[in-house]
């Protein structure tokens, strides 16, 4: 079942996204008519920075770039936290032609280096929460805004010789159309990078936008890290060019602990996260969520994993507001699909939503489309999608097909074209022929009363190939214990589905995503 793109499109009386033709001039509509209006808000005291301050720091960077001998399509790498230099340096890279990959600070040295290297960049910029910074192919060039109290603000910025022009095969294939490459692991321990264009990039925004909205009279707090899709395009991008407010929290990551005094010092009217973080301000509401004192909401999403019925009824009960389910990953410029806001349609249980200006198929092994209701792989097309991996023929050859992205997820369309995640074909766990949804089982355990999350994963076992595992993190003062956990799961799965094994443990671990690490799980619990 394939559901156009035209399905998102809105007639002329309802809400019209910005307008956004690139990364450069995502600030230009803004600055002309809403100039002293807050952009950002950062550091401790909460310091709130207009749209043309933020555009005249991008305007400065910009200029020394190409003073220092960059030019359009060179490829530059950004080592920053959620911080205004992140923003600054990306912003101001975009107005100086150049194509920016944004990298994980708490990466080691090594594998920054190992990055910039493929990428062939030319210098990478970096705030003080970079370290290593001698050990990097390139040279590195500091960055630093300074912004008062009264808002006035300054940037630091003295590059020095640029690197030659350093031709890989990844930078052969960028030009001056691209805006962003983005390395994600995927399902591989090599990580792909995937370049996107300004159009990506622009598209991503516009829908995003339009999805949910946005406009001048919103404001969130930065959540996720920048230097993933999830951060950088639904609270970042999105909400620059909408007109609205981003708050970069203090130490530029999230903070449970400080989370509702940034909501309630912008007057926030959203904010997207992954399930974990969900889960944590859902366990720590009791105690800190401000209950009339917050800041009212129209909506609270969730992206990047799948997130468990009974967390999203819960949180929805909490905050007051309806929790939005969407997908998207970075070979899509973030959002494909998300569920709309209640006036626009009806919320489905388990969904991640309707195409978001995408197309969506849902096909067989032979290529088929699915019926409505029949599991298969999810392709997506559109806009928004990027043209392959760069620098990598064959995998680009096997994943993007026809301009048809392959996704490697599993799901399910309904008659009105809303998308149903079962799970990823490479996790699927083998146990004597029955194929097994680890993602199903943990959606399952999580219903389970005490139970907080679990990671499922497989076994081997010489009889029938794998077995199924489960470790579980319970709820804060409860005591369930393992035979409780499965007689739940007796009673709501398949018995092939059972667990074989329950390990109780404290914590799970995540990437830096926010998104479940199955290799560090299976690494962890299944020897």
């Amino acid at each position: 079942m394939a559901v156009p793109a035209a399905a998102s499109v809105r007639d002329a009386n309802r809400y019209r996204p910005p307008e956004v033709s690139d990364l450069a001039g995502l600030l230009d509509r803004q600055v002309r008519e809403r100039p002293y209006s807050r952009a950002l808000v950062v550091t401790g005291e909460r310091v709130p920075l207009s749209y043309r301050d933020l555009a005249a720091l991008a305007d400065d960077v910009a200029a020394r770039l190409r003073e220092a001998g960059l030019g359009r399509g060179d490829a530059v790498g950004l080592i920053c936290a959620n911080s205004a230099e992140f923003v600054v340096a990306l912003l101001g890279a975009a107005r100086a032609g150049l194509v920016t990959a944004p990298l994980d600070p708490a990466l080691p040295p090594t594998q920054l280096a190992c990055r910039l290297t493929a990428l062939g960049a030319r210098a990478v910029l970096l705030d003080a929460s970079a370290s290593g910074a001698g050990a990097l192919p390139v040279p590195a060039w500091p960055l630093r805004v300074d912004v008062s109290r009264a808002g006035a603000a300054v940037v630091s910025l003295e590059p020095g010789a640029c690197g030659a022009p350093r031709m890989t095969a990844a930078s052969a294939e960028l030009s001056d159309r691209d805006a962003l490459v983005l390395f994600t692991a995927g399902t591989t321990d090599r990580a792909k990078m995937v370049p996107l264009s300004h159009a990506n990039v622009a598209a991503s925004v516009r829908n995003i936008c339009a999805t949910y909205e946005l406009g001048p009279g919103d404001a969130t707090v930065a959540v996720m890290p920048l230097f993933h899709g999830h951060g950088l395009f639904a609270a970042l991008l999105s909400s620059l060019a909408s007109g609205g407010c981003v708050l970069l929290p203090e130490r530029g990551r999230f903070s449970a602990g400080t989370f509702w005094d940034d909501m309630r010092a912008v007057d926030a009217t959203w904010f997207t996260a992954v399930p974990a973080i969900h889960e944590i301000l859902l366990d720590r509401a009791e105690r800190e969520y401000p209950g009339p004192r917050a800041p009212r909401l129209k909506f609270v999403r969730s992206c990047s994993a799948p997130l468990n019925t009974a967390t999203q009824r819960a949180l929805e009960r909490t905050f007051g507001a309806p929790l939005l389910s969407a997908y998207g990953m970075t070979e899509s410029s973030h959002q494909a699909t998300s569920e709309p806001l209640p006036q626009r349609g009806a919320l489905r249980q388990g969904s991640v939503g309707r195409p978001t200006g995408v197309a969506v198929r849902v096909v067989d092994r032979g290529g088929r489309t699915c019926p409505a209701g029949v599991e298969g792989e999810v392709w997506v097309q559109g806009p928004t999608v990027a043209r392959g991996y760069l620098g990598d023929g064959d995998e680009s050859a096997r994943t993007f097909v026809d301009g048809w992205l392959h996704t490697g997820d599993l799901g399910t369309l309904d008659e009105d074209g809303y998308l149903s995640l079962t799970g990823r074909i490479k996790n699927l766990i083998n146990r004597g022929g029955e194929k097994i949804s680890p993602e199903h089982v943990e959606d399952i355990l999580a219903g389970c009363p005490g139970v907080a999350e679990a990671a499922v994963f497989a076994v081997p076992d010489a009889v029938y190939g794998q077995r199924v595992g489960a470790a579980v993190v319970l709820r804060e003062g409860d005591t369930v214990d393992r035979e409780e956990i499965l007689r739940y799961c007796h009673d709501h799965l398949a018995a092939f589905e059972v667990p074989d094994r329950v390990e109780l443990v404290a914590a799970l671990p995540y990437t830096a995503k926010g998104g479940l690490d199955r290799k560090a799980v299976q690494a962890r619990y299944a020897p």
